[in-house]
């Protein structure tokens, strides 16, 4: 019989960085003791996001981080928005590139990642913030 658990994930992030998630998310898939099932996040934000990436080098991390800047570059003239700095409206539009939901297999009692892949909150801002993604966990 199928059953669903939802719980909230608070993330006080120390600005631009990658914040691993999966063993968090790991713990919570044994908690709720299901052999298969459907692991759903959601970032409650619009300036941060939700990315599967790798775990083993964290040099991938740093190069995605440097794409960024410069695909989307803080201070650009071009935004209107920057109410909250230089790297608001860029904050944002990192966003839109990537993902605020992930939607992750769970199959033999485990999310189905691959070997090299972890769950990461990908902070935009510069500054600290405090984040919620609510997990949500269906299965049996």
């Amino acid at each position: 019989m199928l059953s669903q658990h939802t719980h909230t994930l608070r993330v006080a992030t120390g600005g631009r960085q990658f914040h691993d998630l999966t063993l968090e998310l790991e713990t919570l898939v044994e908690q709720a003791g299901f052999t298969t099932g459907l692991a759903t996040l959601h970032l409650q934000h619009t300036s941060a996001s939700l990315v599967i990436q790798e775990n083993a080098d964290p040099g991938v991390r740093r190069d995605l981080e440097r794409f960024m800047a410069r695909v989307c570059p803080d201070g650009d003239p071009m935004f209107e928005h920057d109410y909250e700095g230089p790297d608001d409206m860029p904050a944002h539009v990192r966003t839109a590139l990537t993902a605020v939901n992930l939607s992750i297999p769970i199959t033999q009692s485990r999310i189905a990642l691959g070997t090299w892949q972890g769950v990461y909150l990908w902070e935009h801002r510069h500054h600290d913030h405090h984040r919620k993604v609510t997990v949500h966990l269906l299965g049996e």
